[in-house]
């Protein structure tokens, strides 16, 4: 009763699920634009594009840089008005060693022209230069690759032209524009040029008193460069280390999931095709994952299949069997016919002929009916049965058509109504099944005891004769198709031997079971016990 419990409650639970199946389905049968690239491809497009995306944090250093760059610019202005304001008013030797002190101080080269616009005072001449500009000649392939990657990402993000630094072959304020354009309006400007190894140069030029005199600064802002560089290095080699570690847990992640479902899709092939019959389609018992799941449903599911097919051409070559002997027989009684004179002889054959026709006749209705039920029962619409209300019906109807054969037939009702979920007119089959068998095995006039009781959780419907009763080591083949053990003196080929199967088959359709047993008295005679989950 546990096992038919457990069943229903599967059963319920997957006519819950049936919806979202259905949706799973539907929703896995949709074309799908990735679906022509393997699994292996997807995987890793899933894991890579995220760090791609990631790694377009390269091109949000470049607003890194343009912040940076600003902010030196303001710096600029302000060291040049500052200087400017300092140089005022004070001597020639004292501007001069303002110029070295600020220069070498701020690492920047600091020139002072005249009001005609002529150059009187250079930093770098005067001391030792603060800074020098890089020679690229002698660059290593790194700097070479790094200034690569800085015009890549300028093309990339469209960074408006800078342009080159070259110092003027003339030394006069005009040669210049910021400084043309300070003197003109009197006011400090700013310009930023680009080195040859693609380090920015800022220029500011400011006035420098009220006579006329401008100064000009110019800075080699390596350090931003640097700065960008170096979070640009640390990013791309982050990138990358996470890239090689993605890909890698990737590919064992695809390995783990494609191979073992490319060792299913093996094994069912050669099931399908029906080769090497003995192959099993793995089980994985090691793995409890969903893949494990998969890999045992489809070996359980390979399972039965094979023992469907068994089954069918069991039942087919037992069918050949059965319907051969009448055949036989039938033919050799058509083929006598035509040689035989004698009238009581001629009579006896066509007996014969038409006991056999009647014998086949009803060989292929059983045979019909049994290949059907398997078919019918997962169609059909279950509804509430009361089978006390049933039994008596059919035990009301079998006494019209004298099928009980002055058989008294007893019935018993015990515990909550007998009422369960199921297709009546099959389970009306099973009752006339078992009362037919309990009548042919019954001596004559011997009452039959029909019971049924219900515990809350199970219906049992009991049916017990006073015939030999059935051995123990018969009792499981007399569920078997065409196994017939008949009673002494009944006429030969009255009965399929497909009765109890058909019985057993209907049983286990609606979660519940068939079994045959003794009476529970110790009278000799055979007890056939109906199980089915009682309707909640």
């Amino acid at each position: 009763m546990a096992d038919a419990q457990d069943r229903q409650g599967e059963t319920a639970a997957d006519t819950k699920s049936e919806p979202f199946l259905q949706a799973v389905i539907q929703t896995a049968e949709r074309p799908n634009l990735f679906a022509r690239f393997s699994l292996t491809a997807r995987i890793l497009a899933v894991n890579i594009l995220p760090l791609a995306i990631l790694s377009g944090g390269l091109f949000y250093l470049d607003t890194y840089r343009t912040q940076l760059i600003d902010e030196r610019f303001k710096l600029a202005r302000i060291e040049a008005q500052i200087s400017a304001e300092a140089l005022a008013g004070v001597t020639r030797e004292r501007q001069e060693a303002l110029l070295v002190q600020i220069g070498l101080e701020q690492r920047m080269r600091m020139r002072m022209f005249d009001a005609e616009g002529r150059l009187w005072a250079d930093s770098f001449a005067l001391a030792e230069p603060a800074f020098e500009f890089d020679d690229v000649t002698d660059d290593s392939w790194e700097q070479e690759v790094a200034r690569w990657l800085d015009r890549t990402v300028d093309t990339i993000v469209r960074a408006p032209a800078v342009t080159d630094y070259v110092e003027p072959e003339g030394q006069t304020a005009d040669d210049w524009p910021e400084l043309k354009q300070a003197r003109e309006e009197g006011l400090s400007q700013v310009r930023l040029y680009d080195w040859v190894d693609g380090t920015p140069v800022i220029t500011a030029a400011a006035p420098v008193g009220l006579n006329g005199a401008t100064l000009l600064t110019v800075r080699n802002a390596v350090d931003i460069t640097e700065s960008v560089r170096a979070a640009r290095t640390a990013l791309i080699t982050s990138v990358m280390l996470v890239l090689g570690a993605s890909a890698l847990l990737s590919l064992y992640l695809a390995r783990t999931i494609v191979s073992p479902l490319q060792l299913l899709a093996s094994s069912a092939q050669k099931v399908r095709l029906g080769r090497e019959r003995e192959v099993e389609v793995p089980r994985l018992p090691e793995r409890k994952d969903e893949i494990g799941q998969l890999a045992r449903s489809v070996s359980d599911m390979t399972l039965a299949l094979r023992q469907r097919i068994d089954a069918v051409d069991s039942f087919a070559a037992d069918v050949a069997h059965e319907i051969k002997n009448p055949l036989a027989s039938l033919r050799s009684a058509v083929e006598s016919l035509p040689k035989v004179s004698d009238a009581d002889t001629r009579r006896e054959l066509e007996q014969i002929a038409t006991h056999d026709v009647r014998r086949i006749d009803r060989l292929v209705t059983e045979i019909s009916d049994a290949s059907r039920i398997d078919a019918e029962m997962s169609r059909a619409t279950r509804e509430k049965v009361d089978l006390a209300k049933l039994v008596q019906a059919i035990i009301g109807s079998r006494e019209y058509r004298s099928e009980n054969a002055d058989h008294g037939i007893e019935v018993t009702t015990r515990g909550f109504a007998p009422t369960v979920l199921g297709v009546g007119v099959r389970l009306e089959r099973v009752i006339e099944n078992l009362l037919d068998n309990a009548v042919s095995f019954s001596p004559p006039d011997a009452p039959i005891n029909v019971t049924i009781d219900n515990d809350g959780t199970c219906v049992t419907l009991t049916v017990c004769d006073r015939g030999p009763g059935i051995p123990v080591d018969q009792r499981e083949k007399v569920f078997q198709r065409f196994h017939s053990v008949r009673p002494d003196g009944e006429d030969f080929g009255n009965h399929s031997g497909l009765g109890l199967a058909i019985a057993r088959t209907i049983a286990e359709a609606h979660d519940g079971s068939l079994t045959a047993g003794e009476r529970p008295d110790g009278e000799p005679g055979a007890c056939l016990h109906l199980q089915i989950p009682a309707m909640q």
